[in-house]
């Protein structure tokens, strides 16, 4: 690669893709890697620092994931943050402990401003700790940079091997300072000079896109969400007329979602071909309530139509998706827990009739893809479009799904939409739609008594779809989004609004 590379090394943490976001907002490209092939992908990469993430384990249980201690003597800058500080002073003969008491969230830090880490930083300030276990004996020829109340060890560093360590989490938000704390590690430390852009990562793709294909054809799965469209015009300036983009209508699209895509990819110097499937994904699901197994219906179906489909036109060598990288952290990576599987991810047929899968995108957030959207030409109507997974409302409809239910939400699904375009809340708002619940309460309605479905509205608030707060939507406007439900969708009597953020919850309830 032409760009400096930082290694992230994965020990098994649900936020660890922040981690390596941050370090790609701060101009410095970076990939995530299992931790146990920490040495090899650092002789394989080169990279100017290396970054241990946080993970769920005890460094001194036995089945725990330990790095090899090579790594730390490759000359490599490493930076342990949270479990990758314990498992750094644990590989170099310092002690980890179990105290009585935990710390947890945000918390009053004490910094040694003389280490580079906190170069220029306040003496003190907030910072963010999620742990049990603590370093209580640092390894030989390290000293403390930080402290807390409860934790003798929050940072600690050895500047002769360029070895450092935080027991906090800089990469969230709530800990302050914590952003110019990476950017100390990258800049001041490891030497980056910020050589990471997306100008430079849409060329480096279309060039490996045209190397990769040749003269093969390409079919994209096009749903016309964000995703999708970025990646038809990454391909399309990379293979042109080669690339084959299939829009499968499953019957699960928002209102008026199918012709919408149609409209505007129909037209475009693309070969477009839409699939009209209601019948056959409604007819899979049928019976189907588990929402895992649900997804994977989905996925299963997509890619048998894309098959068909592949069959018609000729032969075809490669699938493209628009696969992101928070679709890939999600359906488990490495040590990482499964929370949900995404249809162009884990539940993929480990049979298909196409020669490889091209993700050109799956090493990006979905900030960095609307950035890449731009830099691609797209209009800004495609590449601000509200985020939609790929099973659609499949997983908008709690429980089994039939065409009735699909069609009530998205009818209520419109009227929510439609109100917060109205308020000037669309562009604030980064991710809003309604839930199917499963569940029926009594409502009155004209003196007579109602039996219907209740109906959940989510709105979040996010920079990365990692982490979300809900959004304080005006009471006004839900009231307006609630009135006009009830009388206008029959079948609805009871409106909730969901004021879970991420984490706990996920975005969607499926």
């Amino acid at each position: 690669m032409s760009h400096q590379t930082v290694l992230v090394l994965d020990f098994g943490g649900q936020y660890n893709q922040l981690i390596a976001r941050r370090v790609r907002d701060l101009g410095v490209y970076c990939e995530v890697h299992p931790y146990n092939k920490g040495v090899e992908k650092a002789r394989e990469l080169q990279p100017i620092g290396i970054i241990f993430t946080g993970g769920p384990n005890s460094v001194y249980l036995e089945d725990s994931p330990r790095v090899d201690p090579a790594i730390f003597d490759l000359g490599i800058p490493v930076l342990g943050i949270c479990y990758g500080i314990q498992t750094m002073a644990h590989a170099l003969g310092g002690k980890v402990t179990s105290p009585q008491n935990r710390e947890y969230g945000k918390t009053d830090t004490y910094y040694d401003t003389q280490c580079p880490l906190f170069r220029g930083l306040p003496e003190k300030s907030v910072s963010w700790m999620s742990h049990t276990d603590y370093v209580s004996q640092m390894p030989q020829g390290f000293r403390c940079a930080a402290h807390t109340d409860s934790t003798p060890v929050a940072a600690m560093e050895c500047p002769e091997r360029k070895l450092y360590g935080l027991q906090f989490h800089p990469e969230v938000l709530h800990t302050e300072n914590g952003i110019a704390m990476l950017r100390n590690f990258l800049y001041e430390i490891c030497g980056a000079v910020g050589d990471w852009t997306m100008g430079d990562y849409a060329r480096r793709s279309i060039q490996e896109i045209r190397e990769k294909v040749g003269d093969k054809k390409v079919m994209l799965a096009l749903s016309g969400g964000v995703d999708s469209s970025v990646c038809a015009a990454l391909l399309s300036q990379a293979i042109g007329s080669q690339l084959t983009a299939i829009f499968v209508d499953t019957g699960l699209m928002r209102k008026n979602e199918g012709d919408e895509v149609e409209a505007a990819f129909g037209g475009r110097e693309i070969n477009f071909i839409r699939v009209n499937a209601e019948e056959r994904f409604l007819s899979k699901l049928a019976g189907v309530t588990e929402p895992e197994r649900k997804r994977k219906i989905i996925g299963e179906e997509f890619i048998r139509v894309f098959e068909a489909e592949a069959k018609k036109i000729g032969a075809v060598d490669y699938l493209a998706q628009g696969t992101i990288y928070p679709d890939v952290i999600e359906s488990g990576a490495g040590d990482a827990a499964v929370i949900k599987s995404h249809h162009n991810v884990g539940g993929l047929p480990d049979c298909v009739d196409f020669k490889e899968i091209i993700e050109p995108l799956r090493l990006l957030f979905k900030d960095e893809v609307r950035q890449l959207g731009l830099e691609l030409g797209l209009p800004d109507y495609l590449v601000w479009r509200q985020p939609f997974p790929g099973p659609g409302l499949g997983i908008r409809v709690l429980g089994e799904v039939t065409k009735e239910k699909a069609d009530l939400l998205r009818e209520a699904d419109w009227i929510f939409r439609e109100e917060i375009a109205k308020a000037g809340l669309d562009k604030s708002i980064n991710q809003y739609f309604a839930v199917l619940t499963g569940m029926r309460s009594v409502g009155v309605m004209g003196d007579g008594r109602t039996y219907d479905y209740a109906l959940a509205l989510r709105g979040v608030t996010t920079t990365d779809f990692m982490t979300a707060d809900w959004a304080r939507i005006p009471y006004d406007v839900l009231e307006r989004v609630s009135n006009r439900i009830i009388n206008e969708v029959k079948g609805i009597n009871r409106i909730v609004y969901d004021i879970t953020s991420k984490p706990p919850a996920t975005i969607e309830w499926e």
